[in-house]
């Protein structure tokens, strides 16, 4: 049965990646300000770069061609920003390890203490522990990533020196230099999804410890701790792990813009952020690809783990 549903999931994905791909496409199309071609080589272009332009993506064919070129030209890594004459793709990939980096180091914190946050909370609800995790998640909703960042900078970084300012280092030519200038980025971006998992969490936990088969369990004789790991805390992670993944894909498609730009990561987001400013299409087009295409990716997988988690998925 588990074979069956990850077929289908697979074959589902197939056919959103690729309605994915032509709402991209024309969106793009549909972008006012006339000749598609001149949008993408810029309004400084001479007419010859103009004309090398339209014909390089099939400007003057029609539109399944435009889109089958558009296709192949992101596929094959040979998408240009012809306003600052390098390779989108290469420079999406030069960038990315620093995403990447602050996803999943960020990922892991707000999943491990959301987590720890929500069950506590639901544990101890209505007492001063319960009272108090729920303000500091209100707190945390209510910070705005960008002053906690430049915060964290002024006393953390230039008052106590504890951190390394800003600027990203690699994984690979410095380890203990990669973490030191990644926690301040990761913890930035954690406190708002904390603050999120561990009220959902809370209120999932709840919910679940009065269904019937939670009270029939104590009633066997388990244990409280078997009781919440085994049947409260296992059917109540779903909606847990669904955030998880599309916050996930939304940091990976360089939905963190505001941390990267804070602490000068130089990754994806910010590299978005520059392109939009700049109305340089090519880049703006591949990474709004990547987005959707991160979401819908990690969307799949979360399923198949909540279809592991909870049998009852499969059969939907």
């Amino acid at each position: 049965m588990m074979g069956r549903f990850i077929v289908r999931r697979l074959l589902s994905l197939l056919a959103v990646l690729f309605a994915i791909t032509v709402l991209t496409f024309l969106i793009f199309q549909a972008i006012p300000g006339g000749d598609p071609a001149v949008r993408m080589a810029g309004r400084t272009a001479t007419p010859q770069e103009v004309n090398d332009v339209r014909q390089q993506w099939g400007f003057d064919q029609p539109i399944y061609v435009q889109y089958a070129k558009t296709m192949q030209k992101i596929f094959d890594g040979s998408v240009v920003s012809y306003r600052q004459q390098i390779n989108v793709e290469e420079e999406i990939a030069r960038d990315l390890p620093a995403t990447v980096s602050l996803a999943v180091g960020a990922a892991i914190i707000w999943l491990l203490f959301g987590v720890l946050a929500g069950i506590a909370s639901a544990m101890h609800a209505g007492r001063p522990l319960d009272r108090a995790l729920g303000l500091l998640a209100l707190t945390g909703l209510s910070t705005p990533v960008f002053l906690l960042g430049a915060v964290m900078l002024y006393y953390l970084g230039y008052k106590l020196k504890l951190l390394p300012l800003e600027g990203y280092v690699g994984l690979t030519s410095d380890p203990w230099g990669w973490f030191t200038h990644m926690l301040m980025p990761w913890i930035a971006l954690s406190v708002v999804s904390i603050g999120v998992y561990s009220r959902v969490l809370r209120s999932n936990l709840l919910d679940t410890m009065g269904e019937d088969y939670v009270r029939t369990a104590r009633a066997k004789g388990l244990s409280e701790r078997r009781v919440l790991i085994r049947h409260v805390l296992r059917n109540s992670l779903a909606p847990i792990i669904a955030l998880w993944g599309l916050d996930f894909a939304w940091v990976i498609g360089g939905g963190a813009i505001l941390v990267e730009s804070v602490f000068n990561l130089g990754g994806v987001g910010e590299y978005a952020a520059q392109s939009i400013q700049s109305l340089d299409v090519p880049p703006v087009m591949v990474i709004t690809m990547l987005v959707a295409c991160a979401v819908v990716i990690t969307s799949a997988i979360v399923d198949v783990v909540n279809a592991a988690l909870d049998p009852r998925v499969r059969l939907q």
